[in-house]
């Protein structure tokens, strides 16, 4: 018979934690343990998770530092926790949010849940609407820079159970195993790919930049996720003055705003007069808010608005995705199995950029439409040498099969090379 632990965990919290971590899937650690191999003892492997956490001997290892590459350019150092510490944070988060997720406010958006990007991208288009001038600001390395001293304050604002508290103390000190094996030590930050790292960061915001929102500038409405944030203001001088307040508030935090990727934007439209020399767009979340001609479904009447679609950084990615996958090279496959293969990918693409001005996909759209003639030239050689007859026959296949492929779906089916 075990003896009493000194923190009351359940196994049943650990299986949960389990599943969830199985479920979001992800690498293995400084361990190479993956999932199946955890899963080859799990039962075992979990009680080992369960008994340690219960009895406070839980010591999590080094994350494995994994450069990933980022969209602007650069690289970005990833930290990956083995699977037992991925499922050890799972069963501390899961105790620690409900304690944490009420205070939120509403207009944080990032790793929340019942809250996605989606929902910011709506909220800053309907403000862009009400309010002239914003100010997006992005926060330089934040999950390298968060102070832990400010941080375990704010935990313990929430909490005085003490195995939260050493267990998040514990994980945001464990060090970084870069490549070639030597240990970095971490005095400040939280590993970017940690389960708890994300609630940790989101409560260290609230109180950096949330609610202090919230009680000194009521009159400025703000959205934020994760790290990229809008400030919407009346007036140029407002947006001036506050950025100044941001940037001084921030250090007082030890973090910085980064100088290259926060600005002042107009919200320029047909019933804003004013020139401003400076910005006139910015880009949230991979959708850019600019300028656009609009129609008035009651009206027809054609006019400029201030509207987000897909950013171009976005829709060069997704260009880029299409030409690695070489799908004209796969004359092995039927239509069908392209069909199969390609449309998770692009569902999600339309589900996330065609929300909002969905006619700006239409390029990427299109190109996977003159890809699938290519492959078909590939695929029929007596297509080989007749372009114009492979798209009329793509064309005439597409018009009868609107449900083969997700775009096909919403009636992107026109071919063009």
């Amino acid at each position: 018979m075990d003896r009493p632990k000194p923190f009351n965990i359940s196994q049943e919290l650990v299986r949960v934690a389990y599943q969830q971590v199985k479920a979001n899937k992800g690498g293995a650690g400084v361990d190479r343990e993956s999932l199946s191999e955890f899963e080859n003892k799990r039962d075992k492997n979990l009680y080992k998770i369960w008994n340690r956490l219960s009895s406070g001997s839980y010591f999590p290892p080094a994350v494995r530092g994994v450069e990933i590459p980022k969209k602007q350019g650069g690289t970005r150092m990833l930290g990956v926790p083995t699977v037992s510490d991925r499922i050890a944070q799972m069963t501390i988060k899961l105790m620690f949010e409900p304690l944490v997720e009420p205070h939120f406010l509403n207009d944080s958006y990032g790793y929340r849940p019942n809250k996605s990007a989606l929902d910011a991208i709506s909220v800053t288009r309907k403000r862009c609407w009400n309010y002239d001038w914003l100010i997006e600001f992005d926060i330089r390395g934040l999950f390298d820079n968060i102070d832990h001293e400010l941080l375990m304050r704010a935990v313990r604002r929430h909490t005085n159970d003490k195995c939260i508290l050493l267990y998040i103390e514990r994980w945001i000190k464990a060090p970084l195993e870069l490549a070639d094996g030597t240990l970095k030590e971490r005095t400040a930050g939280t590993p970017q790919g940690g389960v708890i790292s994300p609630i940790l960061s989101n409560l260290f915001l609230h109180y950096v930049f949330d609610y202090w929102m919230m009680k000194n500038n009521p009159e400025a409405p703000w959205c934020r996720y994760a790290d990229d944030g809008i400030c919407h203001c009346e007036t140029q001088e407002q947006a001036e003055a506050l950025l100044l307040k941001l940037k001084q508030r921030f250090s007082e935090c030890k973090l910085e705003i980064h100088p290259d990727k926060t600005k002042i934007v107009y919200c320029e439209d047909a019933n804003r007069k004013d020139k401003y020399q400076g910005n006139t767009s910015f880009v949230f979340l991979g959708y850019e808010f600019r300028a656009r001609g609009a129609e008035n479904k009651r009206t027809q009447e054609v006019f400029t608005s201030f509207l987000p679609a897909i950013s171009p950084k976005a829709e060069k990615s997704m260009l880029d995705k299409i030409r690695t996958l070489r799908i004209k090279s796969r004359s092995d496959l039927t239509l069908q199995e392209i069909a199969k293969w390609l449309n998770p990918m692009i569902q999600g693409w339309i589900n996330y950029y065609g929300r909002y001005t969905k006619s700006a996909m239409n390029k990427v759209l299109r190109r996977i439409n003159s890809i699938l003639v290519a492959w078909s030239r590939r695929k029929y050689l007596k297509l080989k040498n007749r372009k114009v007859h492979a798209i009329k026959c793509m064309e005439q296949y597409a018009s009868k099969h609107t449900n083969l492929f997700a775009h096909w779906r919403i009636g992107v089916i026109n071919v063009f090379i």
